[in-house]
């Protein structure tokens, strides 16, 4: 069976403005404010909690303490859990597109670094959870993007063939587990990277959600 598996954030949905005020909220308690900005800190919010603290801390002071990162770690995890919709949204025309590629016979499925817990949060609060039939996130195996376990599990819960998927993504994270899964990229132009996923020379590129059949169906059939 053809299928397509997708990234989670900066590709399903924007949630870096969540994940973002979920680190400050930290930032805050702390007393030393918002040190991330929602929209131009949205690549740092894509690339996880620690990464989010380690760049607030070295803004402020120069250098992230070890023993702050790990006191707030479980901290911001704790209010983005609650939070996690707050700002968060699917981009335009996903909705519609993936309902279509649906239709058309493609199993679809998500493939993620977020928690799994999170991500099946996010996902039915949305209300969009019931548009993929298997979901794997960073915890739910051994090991996570970009070794390619998480995905080839992820087409085998789908039922679907490797060698006929595409993986859709948005960062370098998505674009070698493709490689080392030997399946397609097809990275989006929309996510916190912009065009400059461009350089990454992945299969294919979409603009628009309103394309995603036709592009996969140039990469698969």
């Amino acid at each position: 069976m053809r299928t397509v598996v997708f990234d989670l954030d900066g590709t399903l949905a924007d949630t870096g403005a969540d994940l973002i005020h979920a680190a400050n909220a930290c930032f805050r308690e702390r007393g030393l404010g918002d040190l991330l900005d929602p929209e131009t800190d949205k690549g740092i919010g894509m690339k996880g909690a620690r990464a989010m603290l380690t760049a607030g801390f070295m803004r402020h002071f120069g250098s992230a303490d070890e023993v702050m990162l790990l006191e707030d770690y479980p901290k911001l995890l704790e209010y983005y859990a609650e939070n996690i919709d707050v700002y968060t949204k699917m981009f335009p025309g996903a909705v519609d597109a993936i309902t279509e590629l649906r239709q058309a016979g493609y199993a679809v499925g998500i493939c993620t670094n977020k928690p799994e817990g999170l991500a099946e949060t996010l996902l039915q609060r949305l209300g969009v959870r019931d548009l993929f039939d298997a979901m794997i996130g960073a915890d739910t195996l051994s090991e996570r993007k970009p070794h390619p376990m998480p995905l080839v599990e992820c087409v085998k819960r789908l039922g679907g063939d490797i060698s006929r998927t595409v993986l859709v993504g948005d960062t370098i994270t998505d674009h070698n587990t493709s490689r080392a899964a030997g399946v397609a990229s097809l990275l989006v132009t929309f996510g916190p990277d912009g065009e400059k996923v461009k350089e990454l020379q992945p299969d294919g590129l979409l603009w628009d959600y309103k394309d995603l059949q036709t592009e996969v169906s140039a990469l698969i059939g």
